[in-house]
């Protein structure tokens, strides 16, 4: 189980570097460029948790009532991991649709 533990660490550390690099490649473009492909990235990656949150409400309203009780939850490394990425994603994407 310590493995796992070491290998949503890993992942989280290389996307935040990966995150923190693609926005210093970010620093030529001018300030307006640079603000909107961020704020894009931004809105995408909320609206993204957003739609994760109102499944697992769903999910949670759900088995409550048709079910004994709800025992499940969100698993923070996972849900930090998948906003990460697509963040990132995102933000690669945007950078090369407007940044070049």
């Amino acid at each position: 189980m310590d493995w796992l533990l070491f290998v949503f660490l890993g992942v989280i550390v290389i996307t935040v570097v990966l995150i923190f690099l693609t926005l210093g490649s970010l620093v030529p473009l001018g300030d307006e460029r640079k603000k909107f492909i961020k704020m894009r990235a931004q809105s995408y990656a909320f609206s993204v948790v957003i739609v994760l949150l109102l499944i697992e409400i769903g999910q949670n309203l759900y088995l409550s009532f048709f079910s004994s009780g709800y025992s499940g939850g969100i698993n923070p490394y996972i849900f930090l991991v998948v906003v990460s990425i697509v963040y990132l994603i995102t933000l690669l994407v945007y950078k090369k649709k407007y940044g070049d």
